[in-house]
């Protein structure tokens, strides 16, 4: 049989199932597909394969465009797009299964299965007790309706099953893994009961019907790729070429999965504030090797375009990476200090809007303040939904700032003269504006810092590491805050004197 010929266009799909949150594993896939696609001049289609209708989640297809758009995984064609080979949903495409299916049936390759699930599974339960391979025992191939309709265990809406020789050919030429094998697959159900294909037929029919060249999908579809095999030879088709990817894993080298790891959802990363450029080097970073360097160096950190550009498949690692939040982490923070800052600025405020902090459309003032603080804290936070407590404090009123009750209990006693010193000292700086040049204006963070130091470093002889604490906590209402003189410059004389005064009448 013939696989994909090198001349034809290179042609990739992901093909996820909208059953509840996007898997992460499907953004993996999609990065490859993409960056192949691209690499090689050719086109990726997003295809929604909603035949499981007892998973089926009306918000899913959404959530799926949503996350996939989020990451700049981009398709050229798919449901929402259109594209040559429409439509792109399965479930509008009943009608197109059939005639293949009853082509099958015709030539020999598949029969109707009318066994009751009840009698599967006492098949499955006894197959299991006597250590047999599990696998359906073809009590309805070669029968008609009326010979198995006398037998036990008959259900009036027959399945369709394939007839799986006993010679089939269980190796295959695998991109990554080199010449592979798989176990021998049983009569698989290609067509069921509600009349709707299962993944195997509709999957091949697919791929076929849309041109597909190359199938990237995890390795725990190995099983299925002799099953797949045939379905193209008796269909007389040309095989696209297969890539089995790595799955990804958790600590434990478990394969991800939604039930026991958050992070399965693709959606999490965002709800965290990981950004998106960082996700998908991570993800490049789960299967394929870092940017060497001329002097040989590795580099981690690498564009999209970069990787587009060395993808190799022969370079992907089988036995993949353990899924490394720590190294996520450390990545996010990377690419959040790389940011322009006024770029940051506006990544933060989906988050503070969600934490209440400003309303979804802010006024040019508070726009101009956020730009201020955030470039306080952008080396400071891993991921974007830690800057609510450190921003909130410029957007509260004066007297509605909460203190904190680990940074009150961590005051000394001598909180109250430190802040007295601090008051009399700021007291005599102007806090006007200065000229629309930006002339004339005292109230900085230098002057601010010059004074405090001669007031309560030198003046009450407080060491420096312990000087500002109580200042600290009447201005942020925190332990740890933005640097102190530049917080105290952007909320502006008032409401820093305000704030102290406050924290130094309520002791």
């Amino acid at each position: 049989m013939t696989k994909h010929s090198e001349d034809a266009p290179v042609r990739l799909r992901v093909a996820p199932s909208p059953t509840g949150d996007p898997h992460v594993g499907t953004a993996y896939m999609a990065m490859f597909d993409l960056a192949y696609a691209r690499q090689q001049g050719g086109k990726f289609l997003l295809r929604i394969e909603d035949t499981d209708r007892a998973r089926f989640r009306e918000d899913s297809e959404q959530q799926l465009y949503d996350t996939l758009e989020w990451l700049q995984l981009t398709w050229d064609e798919g449901p929402d797009k259109g594209g040559p080979y429409a439509p792109y949903r399965q479930s509008e495409r009943l009608d197109t299964y059939k005639p293949y299916v009853d082509q099958l049936l015709a030539d020999g390759h598949a029969y109707y299965c009318w066994c009751s699930s009840e009698r599967l599974a006492e098949m499955r339960e006894r197959q299991q007790k006597l250590k047999l391979p599990t696998g359906y025992d073809r009590l309805c191939h070669g029968k008609t309706e009326q010979e198995r309709r006398e037998l036990p265990g008959f259900n009036e809406t027959p399945v369709v099953r394939m007839l799986v020789p006993d010679d089939v050919d269980l190796t295959f030429d695998d991109l990554i893994l080199g010449r592979t094998s798989a176990p021998k697959p049983d009569d698989q159900v290609i067509l069921k009961a509600d009349g709707f294909p299962t993944y195997h037929m509709a999957v091949v029919v697919d791929d076929h019907l849309m041109k597909i060249s190359h199938v990237v999908r995890g390795q725990e579809w190995i099983s299925s790729t002799p099953k797949h095999l045939l379905l193209y030879k008796w269909l007389g088709w040309d095989a696209p070429a297969f890539a089995h990817m790595p799955l990804l894993r958790d600590e434990k080298k478990a394969k991800i999965s939604k039930r026991k790891n958050p992070w399965a959802r693709l959606t999490w990363f965002k709800e965290q504030g990981y950004l998106p450029e960082a996700l998908v080097n991570f993800l490049a970073l789960q299967g394929h090797p870092p940017v060497i360097e001329a002097d040989g160096t590795e580099r981690e950190i690498f564009t999209f375009d970069e990787f587009v550009e060395r993808f190799d498949w022969g370079k992907i690692n089988p036995a993949g990476a353990i899924f490394n939040l720590d190294k996520l982490n450390w990545l996010n923070g990377h690419y959040i200090r790389e940011l322009e800052v006024g770029d940051f600025a506006t990544r933060l405020l989906p988050f503070l809007h969600a934490d209440g902090v400003l309303e979804a459309h802010p006024s040019l003032p508070e726009l101009g303040r956020l730009k201020l603080v955030a470039e306080l804290i952008q080396t400071r936070i891993t991921l974007l939904s830690e800057a609510t407590p450190l921003v909130k404090p410029f957007y509260v009123e004066d007297d509605a700032l909460e203190i904190a009750d680990d940074a009150r209990k961590d005051l000394k006693d001598n909180a109250k003269d430190v802040l007295a010193a601090a008051i009399s000292a700021l007291e005599p700086i102007s806090g006007s504006l200065g000229t629309p040049l930006g002339e004339g204006i005292e109230w900085t963070a230098e002057r601010i810092e010059q004074e405090l130091r001669a007031a309560i470093v030198d003046g009450l002889g407080v060491k420096p590491r312990l000087a500002f604490g109580p200042l600290r906590t009447a201005v942020s209402g925190q332990k740890i805050s933005p640097p102190l003189f530049e917080s105290m410059e952007i909320l502006g004389k008032a409401a820093t004197i305000n704030r102290l005064k406050r924290l130094h009448d309520e002791l």
